[in-house]
């Protein structure tokens, strides 16, 4: 049975309706990632065992007739920035290769009380910096669609499984694009929540101010099932915002007739590759003819969100990287003479370049006589871009535009030009520092390689924003779309 080209939404009806087991489908995505993953690199740490455990007691859970929610046995992989026990968590880093976390994440916590499977933790860039997932410990991540091009970053492992099939969904997180552009690069769905909505507890800092965990799957309606799942206030969080979980499934179904969608000009100018553009206008026809109003709208501090970005994300990557010094957990050097040795060698040993160079650049923007000059000016243009969207917002009720600027270049084809590499999320990183939920959603091809839709929703707007990813992809099929190797 061809179960990895099924929703979760699809195999959750699947088990209900006695046409398989969570036991029989978690063998069989075992056999996926088995078959697949050598060429892919998806994975840092498969927990099979503990997986075949779980949809056994999943398996028995359903005999006994307990009412079980719709996730309860469905198999799906963590980002290894979630701390889980007994698990080595390294977040793609030499620094963390030997250490086994004591305790879960909360958003591993509460998949498991959803009844989910996980068949282990899937590979990242270094730290979470990156954007094409070349920078991680455990070698590069492989695009499905075409092996020789990177997925994006830097949950790359979490979108390459699911953009192979290998899983039905995993977990990510989203600095500054970080599941919005894999998502993509791999031609999948991908949502960063809006700030606060899944609790950080556990989840491995890079810039705690604008980190945030999310979901990568096939469709829109999975997508809503797993982000429910996650959400809701955690007091061991202190950025978790307090109030109760929306319902982000039942409203899938409201018709998107009379919704203005805004379209930012500054998106569609120079620098944007002419087959993106082509894929996002016929996206953008595809909800005109769903009912939607569209309107060109202006966000004119936007032009500075990467280098605001790059001040801000870096200087507070230098102040959550100061806790790996090789004393307390993590990689140590052998043999330091004093205490000033163990930390230089362990931390030159640990980190890899772009983690160096983030550190270096964020304590220079943090240091004497440069905090004000860089690091509270980029605080305060940060808050003018976040006023544009909300300005927006007052005249628009979502919007879109394409989520990265070209299509998915070759391994290696960046690594030598940062500046080159960080305008990869050139169009994403308003939305962190505006703290707005976005996703990405397929809607074409060129040259055999996926081209992704941005979709930016109001401060807890992920209901309306879902309802209308999951309204474009009834009536298209770019979302089922499999590479020809996986299917």
């Amino acid at each position: 049975m061809t179960w990895h080209t099924k929703t979760l939404t699809e195999l959750s009806s699947a088990i209900a309706a006695g046409e398989t087991t969570s036991r029989e489908l978690t063998e069989h995505f075992i056999a996926r990632v088995e078959a697949h993953d050598g060429e892919l690199n998806t994975f840092v740490t498969r927990t099979f065992d503990a997986a075949l455990a779980a949809a056994e007691a999943a398996d028995a859970r359903r005999a006994a007739g307990e009412s079980l929610g719709p996730l309860d046995g469905l198999p799906f992989a963590h980002k290894d920035i979630f701390c889980t026990k007994g698990v080595k968590t390294t977040c793609g880093s030499k620094m963390l290769d030997n250490f086994i976390s004591p305790y879960d994440a909360t958003v591993v916590e509460k998949l498991q009380a959803a009844g989910m499977v996980c068949l282990g933790k899937t590979n990242m860039d270094e730290f979470a910096m990156g954007s094409s997932n070349e920078t991680s410990y455990y070698g590069d991540v492989k695009n499905p669609w075409d092996t020789s091009k990177v997925p994006g970053g830097s949950s790359g492992g979490s979108a390459s499984a699911v953009g192979a099939r290998l899983v039905p969904a995993t977990t990510g997180t989203d600095t500054g694009g970080s599941i919005r552009q894999p998502a993509a690069f791999c031609g999948i769905t991908g949502i960063k929540p809006t700030y606060g909505r899944v609790s950080r507890y556990g989840m491995i800092a890079f810039a705690s101010s604008l980190d945030q965990a999310g979901v990568f799957a096939t469709t829109a309606e999975d997508a809503a099932l797993m982000l429910q799942a996650m959400s809701g206030f955690d007091e061991r969080d202190s950025t978790s915002i307090e109030r109760p979980v929306d319902d982000l499934v039942t409203g899938l179904g409201e018709s998107l007739a009379g919704k203005t969608i805004g379209l930012p000009k500054q998106f569609f100018a120079d620098g944007l590759e002419p087959e993106v553009k082509a894929a996002v206008d016929a996206a953008i026809n595809e909800y005109k003819s769903l009912g939607t109003e569209v309107k060109e709208i202006d966000l004119p501090n936007i032009g500075l969100s990467v280098p605001v970005y790059y001040v801000v994300a870096p200087a507070e990557a230098s102040a959550n990287l100061s806790r790996f010094d090789g004393v307390r957990y993590g990689h140590r050097c052998d043999n330091p003479e004093d205490l000033t040795d163990l930390y230089k060698r362990t931390r030159a040993e640990g980190f890899g370049d772009e983690v160096k160079r983030r550190i270096m650049m964020g304590t220079y923007a943090l240091s004497s006589g440069y905090y004000d000059a860089y690091y509270i000016k980029a605080q305060k243009i940060r808050r003018l871009i976040r006023d544009d969207f909300l300005k927006a917002f007052e005249e628009v009720d979502l919007i879109a535009g394409p989520t990265t600027p070209g299509l998915p270049f070759g391994l290696g084809e960046q690594t030598d030009d940062p500046v080159t590499m960080y305008l990869n999320d050139i169009f994403t990183i308003g939305v962190n520092l505006a703290g707005l939920p976005g996703m990405s959603i397929p809607v074409g091809e060129a040259s055999g390689l996926p081209i992704g839709l941005q979709l930016v929703g109001k401060h807890f707007g992920e209901a309306e924003l879902l309802n209308a990813a999951h309204q474009y992809q009834q009536v298209t099929d770019w979302h089922k779309a499999i590479p020809a190797a996986y299917q």
